[in-house]
């Protein structure tokens, strides 16, 4: 609490007392001294900081494993240890590993890769069962509500994250409010683990997104309330304004004249780098002039989300270091669907951009294994030549890169968390499930022991849920 009072309580009741009168009424002289220069506003960036920390793990090995390290490179009858919740070593069979106190496994016929990042879910903001009361995900109340964060609306206790540990291997997750706005407010990544608060689950370090929506859902929603935004003219115009207003602000707070604004402060955020854009948007044309509007107000897109058109441009979006999470292959659901091809996920990455499969859905997080495994099949159908261990940069390494976290996890590298899945067999195979799961070098999930999985307080008790036999 004082952390927080100094940051910016203290700071907002300074500036307000230095702009009064004095308490007696007295008028400064003209031979006073001059007030002196206004400070900075200061305030607590981080108000409701990770408490994580990791579950205790012990000394870990698996030995004759095919190991795909996440960053596109292949180990055959590789090994790979974890000591105190980081990858000690990765190499091939003559890798050492302590002969005390270490649990052993042998990968024969089995794969080992990175836990799968999934850059683009709602678990816990709209979590299951998929009832009203759990529709915590949209603010749909004004077309720009940067303000709203979406970690306030996270339940810890939905079923969605101990399903995609288990059944996708999925180690770590951004939660992202829903599209209905245009600014729909700040994203969350979290590690994917049990924890009663959501700052138990909150990834340490990891940067705040900004998620901005284009084309017809703003459009939709608030020109269905007789209001602006209602064609896509009018998005952009709202935007800009917006950014406008943004960019003024931030020269106020620099200046130490800027009262708090919880909206201003996250755009603020955006253009001075610290917080990292993630935009839903559909069609080709409409990413061009994102870039476009980015490089007028001086903010960066991260990454276009969805975007089914992004082979259109993908030689733009390789130029200007833009990331594109998709589909598989969903199409058709509206008409800035339609224009998808099954090869569009292969067609980026061929040339050269970064490249990510993302889910959207709480059911395909728990196979987003299989997602990347159709858009590689129709790349070979076409003609590219990508290796399965290339493809799987679409699920751990692009994603972590386009958070901000690669330089901690999203590859099996010395150093890294040991954010790892053992899977039964290939895991491009729809037969294949994961058969270990650890998360910073904790078992979370083995398939072969009731004990190690995870169930939330929320299904204990539930018919048919959360029984151990």
């Amino acid at each position: 609490m004082t952390r927080r009072l100094k940051g910016g309580l203290l700071a907002a009741a300074s500036l307000t007392f230095a702009g009064c009168a004095p308490a007696n009424g007295d008028v400064q002289s003209a031979g006073d001294k001059p007030a002196p220069a206004a400070k900075p506003v200061k305030f607590d960036k981080d108000p409701y900081p990770s408490t994580y920390r990791p579950y205790p793990g012990r000394v870990t090995a698996v030995r004759n494993v095919t190991i795909f390290d996440g960053e596109g490179g292949r180990i055959e009858n590789g090994t790979i240890l974890l000591v105190n919740g980081k990858v000690e070593r990765i190499g091939g069979p003559d890798t050492p590993i302590p002969v005390d106190d270490v649990a052993v496994y042998d990968g024969t016929g089995k794969f080992v890769t990175p836990g799968i990042i999934d850059i683009h879910s709602h678990l816990g903001d709209y979590p299951s069962p998929g009832v009203e009361a759990h529709s915590d995900g949209n603010e749909a109340t004004s077309p720009t509500t940067p303000e709203v964060w979406s970690e306030h609306s996270v339940w810890p206790q939905d079923p969605g994250f101990s399903r995609a540990l288990a059944n996708g291997g999925v180690t770590a997750l951004q939660v992202l409010p829903g599209s209905a706005n245009l600014m729909g407010g700040r994203s969350i990544t979290l590690k994917n683990v049990p924890a009663r608060t959501v700052q138990g689950m909150k990834f340490p370090g990891a940067p705040y997104g900004l998620k901005m929506a284009c084309g017809e859902n703003p459009k939709r929603v608030y020109g269905g309330k007789g209001r602006a935004p209602s064609t896509r003219m009018g998005n952009f115009a709202v935007n800009r304004q917006t950014w406008a207003k943004a960019a003024a602000h931030k020269k106020k707070m620099e200046e130490g004249k800027a009262e708090r604004d919880f909206a201003m402060e996250t755009l603020a955020g955006v253009l001075s780098g610290e917080i990292l854009v993630h935009n839903h948007c559909y069609r080709a044309d409409e990413m061009a002039l994102v870039i476009d509007m980015s490089k007028e107000f001086g903010y960066k897109v991260s990454t276009f989300h969805h975007a089914v058109e992004s082979y259109k441009i993908a030689d733009l979006l390789a130029k200007e270091g833009i990331c594109s999470a998709m589909w598989a292959d969903w199409w058709g659901f509206k008409m800035e669907a339609y224009d998808s091809v099954p090869e569009n996920v292969p067609l980026v990455h061929n040339a050269g951009a970064c490249t990510i499969v993302h889910s959207d859905d709480a059911n395909q997080i728990q196979r987003l294994n299989q997602e990347a495994a159709k858009a590689l099949v129709a790349g070979r159908r076409m003609g590219l030549a990508i290796s399965d261990e290339q493809a799987w940069t679409w699920l751990s390494w692009n994603p972590a890169k386009a958070l901000g976290i690669a330089d901690r996890t999203g590859s099996l590298k010395p150093g890294k968390m040991a954010d790892v899945v053992l899977w039964n067999g290939h895991p491009f195979s729809a037969y294949t499930r994961p058969e270990k799961v650890w998360v910073d070098g904790a078992l979370l999930y083995d398939a072969n022991d009731p004990r190690r999985r995870p169930v939330s307080d929320f299904e204990l008790g539930q018919p048919g849920e959360g029984d151990v036999k």
